[in-house]
């Protein structure tokens, strides 16, 4: 693999090209959930989890519920209950070995984003457990976060992918079906165009969505 030129290895390097933020940017972030994040997290049912090992490498997992999956347990702690994946945890690995977590937040509709940084610990805690109960659905499992700065990202990266606006949505007519993927990536045989594969794909979310 080739590696990148022109790479930068300082701030003062990144400082020459970018400018610094202004006052309200800087100045944005507190260090607990307000009434305001609390409002935010409450309407968000759309979240993305970013993790790293110890060895340097990342991760970023979408998190979905209904508003509420994620709750605010007080000022300083949140958690989301596990809800039926892939079985990687690769996020949950990562965890383990680093606590180190970020996390954001999105309302379909809303521009800006709230992003929350903390440590994430794996939590059997039946308190917790309960608090994260959904539509009588108690999780074995949650994924608790001490919160240590929480700040609202600008809208200017969801205004420039139009995200919420299917008007400019791609039409994506001309590009491999997520079946057609899976089936390249994952070498499955026998399903060159990815009929079978699309199918199994949707009896999974029809049957193992909650479950």
């Amino acid at each position: 693999m080739a590696p990148f030129d022109g790479v930068l290895r300082t701030e003062t390097e990144l400082r020459e090209i970018i400018r610094p933020p202004g006052k309200r940017a800087a100045q944005k972030q507190i260090d607990h959930l307000d009434a305001n994040c609390r409002a935010y997290i409450a309407h968000a049912p759309f979240a993305i989890v970013a993790t790293t090992n110890l060895d340097g490498t990342g991760d970023a997992s979408p998190k979905g519920g209904p508003p509420r999956f994620v709750r605010v347990l007080d000022d300083h702690r949140l958690a989301m209950g596990e809800l039926p994946g892939n079985g990687r945890v690769d996020g949950y690995r990562n965890l383990l070995a680093n606590p180190a977590v970020g996390l954001i937040f999105l309302i379909p509709g809303v521009g800006e984003t709230l992003r929350v940084n903390g440590r994430g610990f794996l939590v059997t805690d039946p308190a917790v457990l309960d608090a994260c109960t959904l539509d009588g659905r108690r999780p074995a499992l949650a994924l608790g976060v001490e919160v240590v700065e929480a700040f609202i990202h600008c809208a200017k990266a969801l205004r420039r992918a139009s995200l919420w606006d299917p008007d400019h949505w791609p039409d994506t007519a001309e590009m491999p079906t997520i079946a057609c993927m899976l089936v390249r990536h994952a070498d499955i045989p026998g399903d060159p165009d990815g009929t079978l594969t699309a199918a199994a794909l949707e009896e999974n979310y029809a049957t193992t969505l909650w479950n």
